[in-house]
């Protein structure tokens, strides 16, 4: 019996801490690649070392990718003595796992995995997935980070392993929002999707994963909704900056945190179908009242909302509120594993 409570305590663990928590450290044969040496590289690499994946960070100068070899250590040993650190590797044996190239031959020699983090110009991407495809195993997955744009526009031209190819958007900071964003283009092997996903779950990352294609994939799409809104409601001088945020800070933002708008209907009736039922007419009357989608450029209501966000947050002080945000966001998501 003792021995079965103590069975039942480490399953709990296990169910609670997710892909993180291991039985032991232990260090993987495996190699993944790293296109890219910027902020969203370097936290791909630190989240592939965290569960010991041998990881190559590539970038076309020497001087980047050493750089960004001292920044993930610097980073590494904070976020353990933050006890934020991700996996349950040393911060040394997860950065032993670390290594860069200017060689991008030898980035992907025997990688089963590459994520490319190179700026949104889709001549750069359509470039660097044409070499790709007369470089890479057959088997090797190419996974994107773009935000912009659909794995279709960068993967066509390719000559071969097209059907690899996958974005794998994060959301910035990656290493502390845990949401993956896995968007196949028609061709991509149903495999690839499959193996993605796996490979983000087990380096504790929370992947959603479309059935096709679609511009601005699901985040943005959500994202760009409460954009449009909010712009309309500070052109229209319904409300202030100030508190056209806090309407999503101290209010909806609380509640999303944990439970997602259709989980929140869920529970603000009895159960979606009922809430919609009540509701749906209403949902639908204001949204009609919306209006066309705002062109946001330069001019009155730019001026006003970037004003108003000044004396939020002064440009001078925007590195120490990105503090900030970070602290929150790893205080948060110890409190969701809690709850979970």
């Amino acid at each position: 019996m003792i021995f079965r409570k103590f069975i039942n305590s480490i399953t709990a663990n296990v169910l609670a801490n997710g892909p993180q928590l291991r039985f032991m450290s232990t260090m993987k044969n495996e190699k993944i690649g790293i296109i890219g040496s910027g902020l969203i590289g370097r936290a791909w690499s630190m989240l592939f070392a965290s569960v010991g994946y041998k990881v190559m960070l590539y970038d076309i100068l020497p001087e980047q990718t050493s750089n960004a070899l001292k920044e993930i250590e610097k980073e590494l040993h904070a976020l353990h003595a933050k006890g934020a650190l991700r996996g349950t590797l040393s911060p040394a044996e997860q950065f032993s796992s670390i290594s860069i190239t200017t060689d991008i031959g030898e980035l992907v020699s025997n990688a089963i995995y590459l994520q490319e983090c190179i700026p949104e110009r889709l001549e750069w991407k359509c470039a660097l997935y044409t070499q790709l495809a007369d470089i890479v195993c057959a088997e090797t997955i190419m996974a994107s980070s773009t935000s912009t744009y659909m794995p279709s526009l960068f993967s066509e031209q390719m000559k071969a392993c097209r059907e690899n190819v996958v974005v794998a958007h994060p959301l910035n900071p990656p290493y502390y929002i845990p949401l993956v964003e896995i968007v196949p283009a028609s061709w991509t092997k149903a495999a690839v999707v499959t193996r993605t996903r796996e490979l983000m779950l087990e380096i504790g990352q929370k992947p959603v994963t479309l059935t096709r294609e679609i511009e601005g994939f699901a985040t943005n799409r959500i994202q760009y909704a409460i954009l449009n809104e909010v712009w309309r409601l500070v052109a229209d001088g319904v409300v202030s900056v100030v508190d056209v945020d806090r309407v999503v800070t101290e209010g909806l933002g609380l509640r999303y945190a944990l439970l997602g708008p259709l989980e929140t209907a869920h529970l603000n009736a009895d159960g979606v179908a009922d809430y919609f039922q009540r509701f749906g007419a209403e949902v639908y009357a204001v949204s009609q009242t919306y209006g066309p989608t705002p062109k946001m450029e330069a001019g009155a209501t730019l001026s006003k909302i970037a004003a108003e966000c000044e004396e939020m947050v002064p440009r001078t002080q925007l590195q120490t509120r990105r503090a900030q945000r970070d602290r929150f966001l790893r205080e948060l998501c110890t409190l969701k594993k809690q709850l979970e």
